[in-house]
């Protein structure tokens, strides 16, 4: 029960490594808003996991969207002490030079824009509580960069940069903000980074990270409840790599 009391929005929280960190939030005590795109898989999760879970439907690249739920929470729980930036999106590889605007724009909406939007929105209710943890989930790409997923490993990059910058302005505040760099996981996400799915593909991927495998999303559930719990109030600024070993 380390987040016992706690109040939780978690983006993209209806499937992936969104999906593991809602189960294990939920678990530690925490009340959940599972925040997704797909509105039907974020209610049949909020269901399975009962009373202390409600599912927004939410655009986490789109202004009035991410307004509407933190009023939805809001109204549910009360001002949100953590939250989770997990809503991502991945591209296919492809030379940089191929991505049309139309997929830059939806790219660095869904992975940068979102933590300017919930910021917003989030950061004052933390500062007037004194404390507040905001977590997110980044990537080895942004550390370690994969070729032909340029403008993917730098909106992870942006977000790496982001999450220090909002820790040391936010520390005296008593909000710590600290990020996570999975390692591909065996979510739906995988197949468009690996561009096919093939047992030749995964074995290529699998020879660059040294443990052997790929993560899961209990791997960064449990990374996620260590940094947004009492136990981690030392951290911050951190952009904690799960992965295996990739980046070593």
């Amino acid at each position: 029960m380390r987040l016992k009391g706690e109040r939780a929005i978690v983006t993209g929280g209806a499937s992936g490594f969104g999906a593991g960190i809602v189960r294990r939030f939920v678990a530690e005590g925490a009340r959940v808003a599972i925040a997704d795109l797909n509105p039907g898989a974020a209610e049949a999760l909020a269901r399975e996991l009962g009373e202390t879970c409600i599912a927004v439907a939410a655009d986490v690249a789109d202004a009035e969207s991410v307004a509407s739920l933190f009023q939805a929470v809001g109204a549910a729980f009360g001002s949100a002490s953590i939250v989770v930036n997990n809503a991502g999106m991945g591209v296919r590889p492809a030379p940089l030079e191929t991505m049309d605007e139309a997929q830059f724009e939806r790219l660095m909406g869904v992975n940068t824009r979102s933590v300017f939007l919930t910021s917003r929105h989030a950061v004052p209710a933390m500062k007037a509580a004194g404390r507040g943890a905001i977590l997110n989930i980044a990537s080895t790409g942004g550390v370690s960069p994969r070729p032909n997923l340029a403008w993917y490993n730098a909106s992870k990059g942006w977000m790496i940069a982001a999450t220090r910058a909002m820790a040391v302005e936010l520390a005296p505040f008593g909000v710590r903000v600290n990020a996570i760099n999975p390692v591909a996981g065996d979510t739906p996400m995988l197949a468009t980074f690996m561009g096919e799915d093939t047992p030749e593909v995964r074995a290529r991927f699998l020879a660059s990270i040294p443990i052997g495998r790929f993560s899961t999303p209990e791997d960064i559930a449990a990374a996620a409840v260590f940094l947004c719990s009492e136990e981690a109030s030392m951290v911050t600024g951190v952009a904690m790599e799960v992965d295996g070993g990739r980046c070593l």
